[in-house]
């Protein structure tokens, strides 16, 4: 067709430090303005196909390449990356690869400045796209000191503003708020209504389609599974079958026994028809609705007014005041720089409150070194790259048990464990820069739950995770938590929260606005919306088909799930 932009004909490719291909025999056509979803599990090949698209395959990641593949009629194997980066515009997973300039505004100016762009019209184009992502305010600032959020914007405005007319984004919404999401996915959508082509490679499948896409291609080990509307896609088996989530309103209709058609349009819940499912939604309601039961629970760590500012101007932590009981798994939740992951570095002694104290079982945490705290409190940060120090994987899983001088023997064991729940058993003998953002992530978070400190916090555990690693991942923790382990987990996967946390504390503006059931405050617009999260689809659907206690129907949905999740394993 005339209109294809991107073509892969009977495309292979294989790393020249691998001894299998990545890629297989891959057939795909992508049309001008098309806005094309892929989704699959970690290491399927997904990211080495967009690699392959934006021409750091195989101009910076060398390796042999079969068959063809044109992007904007050119043949990739014959052009240059600079040729490439000018039809192709790409928004990376770790933001942090990405940044070049001292501040946000040069950061953004960085592709017009290559082009010459006249510096009067680099500076309007600049502001304007700064503005269209909320960063208009922080030109002048560091992007290593934005948050995650932050930065995944400031990379986003970077490509925006080059113009390119292919837009590739390497999971998008990995390190942002439910709310920030999907602006982001809004934008994203109003880019593609402009003309633009757009490929998203994202596991958050659910929140992708907030707004529409043509096609979902599901990848698994290097082969497209799936290549249809996402209607299709849906009503199949193929999501769960290769590691993907489903929406959850679909998992809902599913334990209340609805057959998912193609005609049902279940691809958008605002969309989809929802007749033949009321009568089994109530149904399935009415049968297992119970009354909840709050279980005591002993005081673990207390936080006494905590105050903290990095500046001493503007406030971070606000007389924050919050508890964490002995063996529960929580949340901490809220928007993009509330203060969530600063409180973590507060109750880890990585930063010294200005004011208030952290005490476990009554005693203050302040008069511990950082290294004798860590026995108290252990965390896994949210990049990586910021925690890890070896070579080799085994080495750096290792590591704090090599330091505690444990035996060998001992190490091994404790390590190969964790290696196995993480999904990292087979990269045993690999040197970490072989390895993808999500499979660094689970490095560290394995570097840290070998040492089974009495608190464990994770800053945002399965970013980047596919929907199996995800579960592994979590029920490792599940089962630690079961064990006694007390663990609060910072996250703007809201799915998370609902599956696996009984209790959310939510921070906005420095200050603590809620404390409760984690469902609650995804059932609570008002909370929902000034913490910059998003109601659960659940409730949603229990509005839609009339049930009359949208709350309940959704606390029993969570019940019930966690039932059918520990039949399965």
């Amino acid at each position: 067709m005339s209109d294809t932009v991107i073509s892969f004909q009977h495309f292979g490719f294989q790393y020249y430090a691998q001894a299998e291909p990545t890629l297989y025999d891959i057939n795909l056509d992508i049309h001008r303005g098309e806005k094309i979803l892929i989704a699959g599990p970690s290491g399927s090949g997904k990211s080495t196909l967009g690699n392959c698209i934006n021409g750091l395959i195989p101009f910076a990641y060398r390796g042999t390449m079969t068959g063809e593949l044109h992007v904007a009629g050119i043949d990739t194997k014959n052009s240059s990356l600079f040729e490439l980066s000018k039809q192709v515009g790409t928004v990376l997973q770790d933001a942090d690869g990405q940044f070049i300039g001292l501040n946000v505004g040069e950061d953004i100016a960085f592709a017009l400045e290559n082009d010459n762009v006249p510096q009067k019209e680099m500076k309007e184009r600049v502001k304007k796209i700064a503005a269209v992502v909320d960063m208009d305010k922080l030109l002048e600032s560091n992007p290593h000191e934005l948050s995650g959020g932050q930065k995944q914007r400031v990379s986003l405005a970077g490509v925006m503003v080059d113009d390119a007319d292919i837009l590739l984004f390497d999971e998008p919404l990995a390190n942002l708020d439910p709310r920030t999401g999907k602006v982001a996915i809004e934008l994203i959508d109003e880019i593609n209504r402009q003309g633009k082509t757009v490929i998203i490679i994202e596991h958050r499948l659910e929140d992708v389609l907030h707004c529409p896409v043509d096609r979902i291609v599901v990848f698994n080990d290097g082969h497209i599974i799936m290549d249809d509307h996402p209607d299709q896609v849906l009503a199949s088996n193929v999501l769960l079958k290769h590691g993907i989530r489903e929406p959850l309103y679909l998992t809902a209709c599913k334990y209340a026994g609805v057959n998912i058609t193609p005609e049902m349009k279940s691809s958008s819940l605002d969309k989809m028809d929802l007749a033949q499912c009321k009568e089994k939604l109530q149904a399935w309601y009415d049968a297992n609705v119970s009354k909840e039961e709050d279980k005591p629970q002993q005081d673990l760590l207390s936080v006494n007014d905590i105050c903290f500012s990095y500046d001493g101007v503007r406030p971070i932590l606000n007389h924050v005041d919050a508890m964490i009981h002995e063996g529960e798994m929580m949340s901490l939740v809220g928007k993009n720089g509330a203060g969530k992951s600063t409180l973590a570095k507060v109750l880890t002694g990585f930063l010294k409150p200005d004011s208030g104290t952290v005490t476990m079982n009554g005693e203050d945490l302040a008069r511990y070194s950082i290294a004798e705290r860590a026995e108290y409190v252990g965390i896994v940060l949210q990049n990586p790259n910021q925690m890890i120090s070896k070579t080799m994987i085994y080495d750096e899983i290792a590591f704090g048990l090599r330091i505690r001088n444990l035996p060998e023997d001992e190490i091994e064991q404790r390590v190969m464990k964790v290696m196995k729940v993480c999904g990292l058993s087979e990269f045993r003998k690999w040197p970490i820069s072989a390895l993808s953002y999500g499979q660094k992530k689970r490095v560290t978070i394995a570097s840290i739950l070998v040492l089974n400190p009495k608190i464990l916090i994770l800053d945002e555990p399965t970013a980047g995770q596919d929907y199996y690693h995800y579960s592994e991942i979590m029920e490792f923790l599940k089962g630690l938590n079961e064990q006694g382990q007390t663990i609060l987990l910072i996250t703007h996967d809201m799915h998370l929260m609902l599956e696996y946390t009984e209790r959310a504390i939510v921070l906005v503006d420095s200050e603590k606005i809620a404390d409760e059931k984690a469902y609650q405050v995804l059932c609570d617009p008002q909370l929902s919306a000034r913490a910059n999260l998003k109601e659960t689809s659940l409730f949603e659907l229990a509005q839609k088909v009339g049930i009359s206690d949208p709350l309940k129907f959704v606390g029993t949905f969570i019940k019930y799930d966690r039932r059918v999740r520990t039949d399965e394993d």
